[in-house]
């Protein structure tokens, strides 16, 4: 398997942190997101951000910015599907997503999803902690983008009925703080002193 290229997940509405893109707000001496850019980047063979709205707003980053194509909002997967089409036009057989509001994920997401699927034998894999799996990290096929489109068609949202149709192994990560993420002002306070 080639080295899959990485997407940032920031498509969401942000309604517990009042709205906005949480991913801009200060974390440490950068923003939440420049941690998870600084995580992901070295893992993969390139790197896009799926965000809706005016794309100029991340325009400092230097990375492109996708849109969903699926309309209102259908959650991760049409992040997932956004991904999965553009790198089909950069040729590459898969991609890795990771969530714009979780900084602290580890620095082996790649190689353990990658490991987890070949062990596996199947196309996707997904993260998981001992406190449950994490679907907005995982190893996606492009192969699968024509299948995927149409389950979003069909009205499916949840992350874990469509990979559960698929066959999806699981990267096992111990320790349950790796997947935090930012939803709400405590959580920004907590981040920091993680930090």
């Amino acid at each position: 398997m080639m080295q899959p290229l990485g997407i940032i997940l920031a498509g969401g509405q942000a309604t517990r942190m009042g709205g906005g893109d949480k991913g801009l707000l200060p974390l440490g001496d950068q923003t939440i997101l420049g941690n998870v850019i600084d995580r992901l980047e070295p893992q993969v063979a390139g790197l896009a951000l799926n965000a809706n709205g005016d794309p100029s707003r991340f325009a400092n980053l230097g990375l492109p910015v996708i849109a969903d194509s699926i309309d209102g909002f259908a959650g991760p997967l049409s992040g997932v599907l956004a991904g999965l089409d553009w790198a089909a036009t950069q040729n590459a057989t898969h991609i890795v997503t990771a969530a714009a509001d979780t900084p602290f994920f580890p620095c082996d997401l790649v190689p353990q999803l990658m490991l987890a699927a070949e062990s596996a034998g199947t196309q996707i894999a997904l993260a998981a902690t001992p406190d449950g799996r994490h679907p907005t990290f995982g190893l996606w096929p492009v192969a699968l983008r024509s299948d995927l489109r149409a389950a979003l068609h069909d009205g499916l949202r949840k992350v874990v009925l469509w990979t559960d149709k698929h066959g999806c192994a699981m990267a096992e990560f111990p320790y349950d703080t790796a997947f935090f993420n930012v939803n709400t002002p405590d959580d920004l306070a907590k981040a920091q002193a993680m930090l």
